[in-house]
């Protein structure tokens, strides 16, 4: 008699545990998956930083290309308003050299907006501790150059 009580207590307590079991385990999923949701949304945070300086970084770089293509045309135009070949040399060769450091300028600023967005963005990503794939990074090497 004794015997079966204590085989029908402990199938008792296993079907008990057994029951119980799901509930833990969706406790723990439901915590890891919480914990997962709010690193996906911390390196969001960090990929919309990145994208707003690399918007801003290519902004001023097109502005100071469309400034280098302006100022080109004005100074040939003016090099060509010149009375003598000399002069128009002169003044053409002026021009372009003055196109040509502009326009270095211009990648130099750009390559310095691009690669100082990309490493705060690896800085802030690395910080959200986010699962392997959900960043970004590896595309890195499809920005824009600026040439």
């Amino acid at each position: 008699m004794m015997k079966n009580t204590l085989i029908a207590g402990a199938v008792s307590l296993g079907l008990a545990a057994a029951l119980a079991m799901p509930v833990f385990a969706q406790t723990s999923t439901t915590t890891a998956s919480s914990s997962t949701s709010s690193k996906i949304a911390c390196v969001s945070a960090a990929v919309a930083a990145r994208e707003a300086a690399l918007d801003s970084g290519m902004t001023t770089y097109t502005s100071a290309v469309n400034a280098a293509y302006g100022a080109r045309a004005s100074a040939l135009a003016a090099a060509y308003g010149q009375s003598t070949a000399t002069q128009v040399r002169a003044s053409v060769k002026a021009a372009w050299s003055t196109f040509n450091t502009s326009m270095r300028n211009a990648r130099k600023a750009w390559t310095s907006a691009r690669n100082g967005a990309w490493a705060s963005f690896k800085t802030a990503a690395k910080a959200c501790k986010a699962p392997a794939g959900v960043s970004d990074s590896g595309n890195a090497s499809l920005e824009a150059v600026g040439s």
